[in-house]
């Protein structure tokens, strides 16, 4: 039974911006150790759409950015979307009995399942679903933006931390 697992960049006073919190070398490296490390992810729509900045190739990009494309690519993605009518490569969409299909990817996946976007994130939480949310807290606050949190969650305990460089860390939550 696959593990699933919401983790994001996350302000200290709880939001999700992609473009006010670019990751320094030492947070992309976690990243791309977690996308190496994890077969499966589950996509909101809106988190896919920027992902997908990572399928084709660009000229500027340096070993570290090709490494994790390379990575994020080899991924088995899955896309939740009732807008979408594709989606790229390695990539499955689910644009109907999603509630359904979401609990039959839980049962029979192994390991983590990466769930990436908040509204789908909460969704899962409002199933049972949720196992786990791993937030790498960046020391600046946003002030306004989409919280990682896109409501109430169940109870939680602190099961583990992690210092990623000299500024961040990654807090682990497991639902109880």
């Amino acid at each position: 039974m696959a593990r699933f697992v919401s983790s994001m960049n996350v302000s200290l006073d709880g939001y999700v911006d992609h473009d006010r919190m670019a990751p320094d070398a030492d947070v992309f490296r976690h990243w791309t150790l977690a996308v190496k490390r994890t077969p499966n992810s589950l996509y909101g729509r809106k988190t896919y759409d920027l992902m997908r900045y990572w399928e084709p190739d660009q000229p500027d990009w340096d070993d570290a950015r090709r490494e994790f494309a390379a990575a994020w690519r080899a991924q088995k993605k899955w896309v939740v979307s009732q807008t979408l009518t594709e989606v790229g490569p390695n990539a499955t969409l689910i644009s109907s009995d999603i509630e359904a299909t979401v609990r039959s990817l839980k049962d029979r996946l192994p390991g983590q399942v990466d769930v990436s976007g908040t509204i789908l994130a909460q969704s899962l939480a409002d199933w049972g679903l949720m196992d786990e949310y791993q937030l790498v807290l960046h020391p600046v606050a946003l002030g306004s933006g989409k919280p990682f949190f896109a409501g109430p969650r169940p109870p939680m305990q602190l099961s583990g931390s992690d210092r990623i460089g000299a500024t961040v860390i990654c807090l682990t939550y497991t639902v109880t």
